[in-house]
């Protein structure tokens, strides 16, 4: 992207009077707390060190990325609060100030910066802007095993954000309700940066729950929303707002009929966005619009080898290993569907080994998702007892599930590796505040059968 369309944004607010959060900061306030941690940065002895952005209010996260793009400096953003994992993050990042908005189980010494001062504000210095230049690292955890920190350039998240809005013609006269929290890739890109490129509003709270989601879109008549599979699944087809003119999905596989079920009782699509903190947006589906499989969205270059997805594209992490091409290999299956579009097949990364057989914990996971009862499940391999090989478990939730039959089902349709050594059935499968599925937790529930 062009340095001049992020200079542009830097130099002050389209709409400096319009909120920026629904009954909170305006944009003009936003700039306002932008100039005041750009202070706070310049003032710091070591500015080659990055800042923790430990904050959840939309408005001082646009803030502290104005200040930050603008001043050159790098953020981190955790995925979790608690005190373990900032103790981790700084460990591995060497931080030694955080921006927080409610006080935080930081290391001692830690050096906490707030939109609060007595400084009168000023113009943001561009003094150390480059679009090209590391703005974000994201520390991921999640479903998927061990945590990571991804880089992120401005160019790649704003770059993103850009493109989405102006493909859905998302402006000023725009309201979004966004069901995950601000300090994942997601939830920063819909519910931060989008608004702030696009001068839209933004609601304050992250509702999760049905009632809490419905009541927050029809309060503020928000007209877009976004959400993740989990929060789809429960809405179970509830009419969430009239106001609504379109909804987005991310962070994970969305049921056809979670999807189906919702754009009939709201009459209104979702659009399914594929991609991961690593790549950016990748693809996307409509299915409202009969589309049935994923379009790779215009600035991304792809092909498809051997069912696996490689990728071009303006949005990848500066850290991701590309081939001498270009290309990145993304960690999914697919087929390709056609001459523009693609079925994804589960991650590439899902066979085990039970017994020196290999076992595809996707086919397992499959199975388990054709019984009626099963509303949803996850399959996991786990160390056996000896320490010497894996055992497969899984987690399935859903009402008047047959165990035994289950069980014998599986005994016949499945190799003996591949059977599941232990099946439990929760009410639901516990969830991280990115919508994606809390494998530390799961893999408690699966140990205690």
């Amino acid at each position: 992207m062009e340095d001049s369309v992020l200079i542009r944004l830097l130099q002050g607010p389209k709409n400096p009077a319009q909120e920026f959060v629904a009954g909170g900061a305006r944009f003009a306030d936003v700039y306002v707390m932008a100039s005041r941690f750009s202070t706070k940065f310049s003032e710091q002895e070591n500015k080659d060190l990055p800042i923790c952005l430990a904050a959840e209010d939309r408005a001082v996260i646009a803030a502290a990325l104005l200040a930050a793009l603008a001043d050159g400096r790098i953020l981190v953003l955790p995925h979790s609060f608690s005190a373990r994992a900032l103790h981790q993050m700084q460990g591995l990042t060497g931080f030694t100030a955080a921006i927080c908005d409610v006080e935080r189980q930081l290391s001692h010494g830690t050096q906490i910066l707030t939109a609060e001062s007595d400084s009168k504000p000023g113009a943001l210095s561009l003094t150390g802007f480059s679009a090209d230049a590391e703005l974000l690292q994201l520390f991921t955890g999640g479903s998927t095993g061990a945590e990571k920190i991804w880089s992120k350039t401005a160019a790649n998240i704003f770059g993103e954000a850009l493109f989405m809005a102006s493909r859905y013609g998302i402006c000023e006269k725009d309201r979004i309700a966004a069901t995950i929290t601000p300090y994942h890739i997601y939830g920063l890109l819909f519910s931060v940066v989008i608004p702030l490129v696009a001068s839209a509003t933004v609601l304050a709270e992250t509702p999760s729950f049905p009632a809490e989601i419905t009541e927050s879109v029809q309060r503020e008549t928000a007209t877009i929303l976004a959400s993740v599979p989990a929060h789809y699944r429960a809405l179970q087809g509830r009419e969430v707002g009239s106001s609504l003119r379109l909804a987005f999905s991310s962070a994970g596989m969305l049921a056809e009929e979670d999807n189906r079920s919702f754009c009939e009782a709201n009459m209104l699509p979702i659009v399914e966005v594929y991609g991961s903190t690593e790549t950016g947006g990748l693809a996307t589906r409509n299915r409202l619009e009969g589309e049935e499989y994923f379009l790779p969205l215009d600035p991304i270059q792809w092909q498809v080898r051997g069912e696996r997805l490689y990728v071009r594209s303006p949005f990848l992490s500066p850290d991701v290993t590309v081939g001498g091409d270009g290309y990145f290999l993304s960690g999914d299956k697919v087929r390709l569907q056609g001459k523009n579009a693609f079925s994804l097949h589960g991650r590439a990364d899902a066979i085990t080994k039970v017994g020196g057989e290999r076992v595809d914990l996707d086919e397992v996971r499959d199975m388990l998702q054709k019984f009626q009862e099963v509303e949803e499940c996850v399959v996991l391999p786990l160390a056996d007892k000896t320490g010497r090989g894996n055992r497969i478990a899984a987690l399935v939730c859903g009402e008047c599930v047959d165990l035994e039959k289950i069980k014998h089902i599986l005994a016949v349709s499945l190799e003996p590796a591949a059977l599941p050594k232990i099946i439990k059935v929760v009410p639901r499968i516990p969830i991280r505040p990115n919508g994606k599925y809390d494998r530390d937790a799961i893999i408690q529930l699966l140990s205690s059968s």
